[in-house]
């Protein structure tokens, strides 16, 4: 005779205890993973450094914005796009060069690669499959020369600053800040397939821009980077030196700053700002040249004017100045395409404006 065992009420309850507890096992590790899918995409967006590259991708968009040529909507996202992703890259392969100065460094110890969330060889793999997709996408879609700027963009932070500049001179920044103030010429090339003055101009404002910005940061964090080995300008040259050297940089600024309005790109808007904005940033580094050494508070305004200085600058060339002007007279092509306008006038016959009119320019073969 076969016999059943009853359970009683206590055991019941530990059974379904245990029931609770093993469905709790069982749907525990799919919440784990999704969190652990949240935060490693998490991590790879860090290794793009978001703040920085916002700021290049907006200064992109405003030298693609202003170029003389009516862009198609869909090829000036297309350009962003690729222009953003190859910022990410260089800031990806970035933070995997500068991984063991990162985690000696406190403002940098809490990046992916120093916490350990992502390895160097994720952020390499990452960062290279990131540059090459970028540099692709826009000498595919829009032009090869717009290309070409992005990848020597790319290859200049990487290479030039990272792994060389950054660890042998103070004058890291100065130099190595070639590679954040290419952004609004690959964007004038993209648009244009062509360099002109204009965009150049622009890069000499961020070039000049970009000592006094990160200086004025580097100041607060000297103890850092002398831990780290990193020869910025104020761990070897001291303060006094280095708030001179933002003064002198600052002054400078103003007079490019105003070239766009002297070469008649740019209106008074524009004017209006670069010159209320020069003066801020001139008067932000005498106060900072007169601080006491323990004063932190003058360099940080002056960092954070810095960042809203360069938003402004550019904003303001934004209006009136969107694709509506005529073709720019300092391209690198407006020579040759004045020499042979001139020449048209000076024979205009027939058969020699046939015979011009059916020959090829360079860039159109």
């Amino acid at each position: 005779m076969q016999t059943y065992f009853t359970p009683s009420p206590g055991e019941l309850h530990d059974r379904g205890s245990s029931a609770r507890a093993g469905l709790e096992f069982l749907y525990r590790p799919a919440s784990n993973a999704q969190e652990s899918h949240s935060s490693r995409l998490a991590d790879f967006i860090t290794l793009m450094k978001p703040r920085v590259m916002s700021l290049a991708v907006f200064t992109a968009l405003v030298g693609l914005m202003i170029a003389p040529v009516h862009l198609d909507p869909l090829l000036r996202i297309v350009a962003i796009i690729a222009i953003a992703a190859g910022a990410g890259a260089a800031g990806a392969l970035n933070m995997w060069g500068d991984a063991d100065v990162d985690a000696v460094m406190a403002r940098t110890a809490g990046r992916p690669i120093p916490r350990g969330t992502i390895s160097r060889g994720e952020a390499l793999a990452f960062g290279l499959v990131l540059a090459a997709g970028a540099v692709a996408v826009l000498g595919c879609v829009l032009n090869v020369g717009a290309a070409a700027l992005l990848a020597f963009a790319i290859f200049f932070y990487v290479v030039v600053y990272t792994a060389w500049l950054k660890r042998r001179t103070p004058q890291n920044i100065v130099i190595g800040g070639a590679a954040g103030a290419l952004p609004p010429v690959i964007g004038w090339a993209a648009a244009t397939g062509d360099v002109a003055l204009e965009p150049i101009i622009l890069f000499l404002i961020i070039l000049l821009w970009t000592p006094p910005h990160f200086w004025a940061l580097s100041l607060n964090r000297a103890d850092d980077y002398a831990r780290a080995g990193i020869p910025m300008l104020p761990v070897v040259a001291g303060r006094a030196a280095t708030t001179r050297q933002i003064l002198i940089y600052s002054v400078l600024l103003v007079p490019v700053s105003m070239l766009p309005w002297a070469l008649g790109f740019a209106g008074t808007i524009y004017a209006a700002a670069a010159i209320v904005c020069g003066a801020v940033l001139v008067v932000l580094a005498v106060q900072l040249c007169r601080s006491a050494e323990a004063d932190r508070r003058a360099a940080h305004r002056l960092f954070a004017f810095s960042i809203l200085y360069l938003f402004v600058l550019f904003a303001a060339l934004l209006p009136g100045n969107s694709g509506n002007r005529p073709p720019s007279v300092f391209s690198l092509h407006a020579a040759p395409a004045a020499a042979a306008s001139v020449q048209a006038g000076l024979h205009p016959h027939p058969v020699g404006i046939a015979r011009m009119s059916a020959t090829p320019g360079a860039d159109e073969v």
